[in-house]
């Protein structure tokens, strides 16, 4: 009798792999605005088919992260009135998501990969590293989204908070900006640790509110 064998992993998808990648890219802001995203560019250097990138761009277009020019894409340029709407939204998706998450009561051991982006994200802070900074603080969002009960609320919530993620990327070498959104973060994970769900919306507000601020600042002196 044949022993009981192990289902094999079935690969993702190349599409999936190549959307991934480029949404990452556009997340860490390391795709300039305004230049032209070309299928056959992209293909040669992820040493892919044209086909698989043609679908991830389509993805990212329907996001609204990219927008078509011709035959290539290029990441939009935001203007005051696109971080208006966008957070107008963000204040009606996230402090909802956090009064769930909060009211969950999480246990400790849930907690933990919080605690670790929160730990990770002092010590970049400290160390004066922007780049280290923001891979802690997309940890630390991924650990609070995990707790919320409702996923389809998540996903609108990622989908809104990418179209600001590449202008975050240049805010956070500033000192003050990361101490601001240290004491914000902070605040948030004191909330869900006690299970606070009142604390925890109002948490989030505050920190939209510093966020919106210093995105407009920043928007109104490109413009």
């Amino acid at each position: 009798m044949i022993a009981k064998l192990q289902a094999l992993e079935r690969p993702e998808p190349l599409g999936d792999r190549v959307y991934a990648t480029l949404r990452n890219y556009v997340r860490a802001g390391r795709i300039p605005t305004g230049q032209p995203l070309q299928e056959a560019a992209l293909a040669a250097q992820l040493g892919v088919s044209r086909t698989p990138v043609r679908e991830a761009l389509a993805r990212l277009a329907s996001e609204g992260l990219v927008v078509a020019e011709g035959r290539s894409f290029t990441l939009p340029i935001l203007v005051v009135r696109d971080i208006e709407d966008i957070y107008a939204l963000r204040f009606l998706l996230e402090p909802e998501a956090l009064r769930l998450a909060a009211a969950s009561n999480p246990e400790r051991k849930q907690l933990a990969p919080l605690r670790k982006g929160l730990a990770d994200m002092v010590a970049a802070h400290e160390a004066g590293d922007g780049a280290a900074f923001m891979d802690a603080n997309y940890r630390y969002r991924d650990a609070w989204t995990a707790l919320v009960p409702n996923k389809r609320l998540v996903r609108a919530i990622e989908l809104y908070s990418d179209h600001v993620r590449y202008l975050r990327a240049f805010t956070l070498d500033d000192g003050e900006v990361r101490a601001l959104v240290l004491k914000g973060l902070k605040r948030l994970a004191l909330a869900l640790a006690a299970g606070d769900s009142e604390a925890a919306a109002q948490a989030m507000r505050a920190h939209l509110d510093n966020a919106k601020r210093i995105l407009l600042e920043i928007t109104e002196r490109n413009q």
